[in-house]
């Protein structure tokens, strides 16, 4: 029998928290070197993994994960988290950039967004008016918002300028020398900050490089297709990269219900259509801590729990047809360590148990 989706969860977390921690000094350096800190606000979508289309070490880009990327400074969780992010940032001296995003695919509108149901228009215009939101709470210097869009094909970044509307397709740049890519961001983003400028760079040039290799190593189309069997609910995802594996839906949203019932629709119809393994379905709950000695430790486990039954009860309340393939995995992330620490674990529901007797 194979490994069940749990098992091969847990080697994934208990690999990337080592590749995490062998990085540390790597990711000390770069930060010596690009200062800014840097935020992803992106689709629950698998395929965007910022850390590798850029080849940016693990950690350096802290990213904040919703059905669709879809987000509201107004949100009471949301804005604190970002407040608190924005703070510690310029508490140290650091510039702020945040990639705001929206996600599709240029060779079939079908491996696009989801979440936004495949209608590119609508998530980009949604991008744009919450990159005007980080404009009017934190002004134009210190916070440094842009709209990018992430091309799955050929995981390539889309740059939209400050005026929104010029617009630079990363796969179609060849040059990366240092000044032409200075040139280049300047152009783009007249008021950024020169720091933020040349931290940036890296990401741009890693971005060139890694369309390279994707074009080099003729990707099947496949793989950029919608396969997920994995229904994340909550933070400390980072290490859930893994393409075609997981809905991830944040915390963030007033409306989580929602949010919920809709990620579990579209893990149901992956079963339906027969893109995945109806008896390797999880539902992976997690909250993240940094401090293990504190309430905040005790906090993160007494979320992760009703989070956990929380998502159960919607997807028994909207989805019913669902809940025989779920297993359940809740536990919580140590965000120093990426390690994913278990709380609960049910590896079958029911049904399926008098299956394998």
């Amino acid at each position: 029998m194979h490994n069940t989706g749990i098992d091969y969860l847990l080697d994934l977390n208990a690999r990337h928290s080592q590749a995490f921690m062998d990085l540390s000094s790597e990711r000390r350096r770069y930060r010596g070197e690009h200062p800014t800190e840097i935020a992803a606000l992106k689709c629950m979508d698998g395929r965007l993994h910022l850390p590798v289309m850029t080849q940016t070490a693990l950690g350096i880009i802290q990213p904040f994960r919703n059905l669709g990327g879809k987000f509201d400074l107004g949100w009471p969780f949301f804005q604190n988290i970002i407040d608190q992010w924005v703070q510690y940032s310029i508490g140290r001296g650091r510039h702020c950039l945040v990639f705001v995003t929206y996600h599709y695919a240029r060779g079939d509108t079908h491996r696009g967004c989801r979440g936004y149901n495949y209608e590119t228009n609508s998530a980009r215009d949604a991008a744009i008016k919450l990159k005007n939101q980080f404009i009017g709470v934190y002004g134009k210097g210190a916070v440094m918002p842009i709209v990018c869009g992430i091309e799955t094909d050929l995981d390539a970044l889309i740059l939209h300028g400050e005026d929104d509307d010029t617009v630079v397709d990363l796969a179609k740049i060849k040059q990366s020398s240092q000044i032409e890519l200075e040139e280049l961001l300047s152009s783009l983003y007249p008021t950024m900050p020169e720091r933020i400028v040349r931290d940036m760079i890296p990401l741009v040039r890693g971005n060139i490089r890694h369309i390279a290799e994707i074009r080099a190593s003729n990707r099947p189309i496949a793989d950029a297709e919608h396969k997920e069997w994995v229904l994340g609910v909550g933070r400390g995802f980072d290490w859930l990269h893994a393409i075609n594996t997981a809905f991830i839906v944040g915390p963030f949203d007033p409306n989580l219900s929602v949010a919920i019932e809709t990620a579990a629709k579209l893990l149901k119809g992956n079963i339906d259509d027969g893109r995945v393994d109806p008896n390797g379905i999880v539902l992976l709950t997690s909250a993240a801590f940094r401090d293990e000695a504190g309430p905040e430790y005790h906090l993160a486990r007494e979320k992760a729990l009703f989070l956990s039954g929380f998502a159960q009860n919607i997807i028994k309340d909207k989805v019913p047809d669902l809940l025989p393939h779920l297993q359940i995995l809740t536990g919580f992330t140590d965000m120093d360590t990426r390690k994913f620490e278990v709380i609960e674990r049910l590896d079958a529901a029911p049904a399926k148990k008098k299956k394998i007797a």
